[in-house]
């Protein structure tokens, strides 16, 4: 492999034609592999999830059936800090490795991960890499194979999420840099709210940037379409069916309001910044803030952005830290976590009641996410005083983080799911290059 180090490696710098198209010559790696190196004897897919601060990478291998065999998670965490961490772990033998590594930003994090992958499985053995793609405008709808026009059409949105889609073209471009022949799917966040009603999805301002693409579009696609899945599998189809609020809680936090399986309402907009005030993010904003502060502080609109996306949510309130597992542990004694705890749990049980009337009653809450899965004290006190709804928690379950912690009585049945991006990405990855779906 050539190059001195990972950003090198991974091909990021450079302006050569990428390797999208089987015919492409592969700059980095030597020569383009024949087509008979690259039938793909396996079904191994590759799915990768870019996040602000990490990247996450799941191996699966598919057999007859659709739900594939996780074969490796790898994760490389709290990029851009002292602390980095590599992990790694086999799901066959349950083994965990993790390495201490150096990565100012995603570049390096690719390089190590690609490293670290292609010491232990050639080119051949897998048959796709997938990537969970935040944004994909009005355009994408659907899960699509990565072509030059595909990444054109990002660049062209990427002023729609500075924070995301620059990095994630740069994993699309880091790979194909690698691996020139091997098809790469982007499977888009948006997709799941792209047929939410006119009403949900038109903002207040002039139509011409209607026109233009700004309207609100939501986020946590893959995460909700998942979760519907699992909820149809493990309370039914008609459970599915029916009036369903999933509360995707982690780092970020949004909601989604779904009717006969379909996304009528969310609580992120334009951009992931907006709604739920988040572990740094600040959720929904008095739009006169902007100009407040850049005439009270001649704050710019780089700094306002970097502002609302990194140093507000449950750090800017707590002065602390955005982790809910921080802010639980200092609550009793940090007036400040005790705040940006009760904000938090406040605004989630206004968007219920908000989703609540969208839908037109409720049948079904779901909880996932980091917080979500793990904070049964947060699921509590969101829930708490929801009765009229007809919503009551079980208190024993809710702390064993059973499936089902509603009680008994309850008129909606609360869930708490797992969720699962990376599996996803890899199944529509797979239906795509198997030729199942287009």
């Amino acid at each position: 492999m050539r190059g001195t180090g990972p950003l090198r490696r991974a091909g990021l710098g450079g302006q050569e034609k990428l390797g999208l198209d089987s015919r492409r010559e592969d700059v980095s790696s030597g020569p383009a592999k024949t087509p008979s190196e690259n039938a793909f004897p396996s079904s191994r897919v590759l799915a990768m999830n870019c996040g602000s601060s990490s990247l996450k990478v799941a191996l699966y291998s598919f057999g007859a059936g659709d739900r594939p065999t996780l074969t490796l998670t790898g994760k490389v965490d709290r990029i851009g800090q002292p602390e980095a961490s590599l992990v790694v772990n086999d799901g066959a033998t349950g083994q965990q490795t993790t390495l201490k590594v150096d990565v100012p930003g995603h570049g390096e994090a690719a390089g190590h991960l690609l490293d670290w992958l292609q010491q232990r499985f050639s080119v051949g053995q897998l048959a796709a890499v997938g990537h969970r793609v935040v944004h994909g405008g009005q355009r994408y709808s659907a899960p699509a194979r990565i072509s030059p026009e595909l990444l054109d059409e990002l660049r062209r949105i990427s002023p729609f999420d500075p924070d995301h889609l620059p990095v994630e073209i740069a994993m699309i471009e880091a790979v194909a840099r690698r691996m020139p022949e091997l098809p790469q799917v982007a499977c888009f966040d948006t997709a799941f709210h792209r047929q939410m009603p006119r009403v949900a999805k038109i903002l207040p301002i002039p139509r011409r940037y209607d026109r233009q693409g700004v309207e609100r579009y939501g986020f946590h696609g893959l995460s909700y379409a998942y979760l519907m899945e699992e909820l149809a599998r493990k309370a039914g189809s008609a459970a599915a069916g029916g009036r369903v609020i999933l509360a995707h809680f982690g780092a970020g936090a949004s909601m989604a309001a779904v009717r006969g399986g379909k996304s009528v309402d969310t609580s992120m907009g334009f951009t992931p910044t907006a709604g739920l005030p988040m572990a740094t993010r600040a959720g929904d904003l008095d739009p006169g803030l902007v100009s407040f502060l850049a005439r009270s502080e001649h704050m710019s609109v780089e700094e306002f952005h970097e502002l609302v996306n990194r140093r507000c949510g449950l750090l800017g309130v707590s002065e602390t830290s955005g982790d809910v597992r921080d802010l639980l542990a200092h609550e009793a004694d940090d007036v400040r976590a005790a705040e940006a705890l009760a904000m938090f749990c406040y605004q989630a049980k206004k968007w219920i009641g908000a989703f609540t009337a969208a839908l037109g009653g409720l049948d079904t809450l779901v909880f996932s996410g980091g917080i979500g899965e793990h904070a049964a004290a947060i699921r509590s006190r969101i829930c708490d005083g929801l009765q009229f709804l007809g919503v009551d928690l079980d208190p024993a379950r809710n702390q064993r983080h059973e499936l089902l912690i509603s009680a008994e009585k309850s008129r909606v049945a609360v869930y708490v799911i797992p969720t699962n991006e990376e599996l996803m990405v890899a199944q529509a990855t797979h239906r795509i290059v198997s030729g199942r779906s287009s």
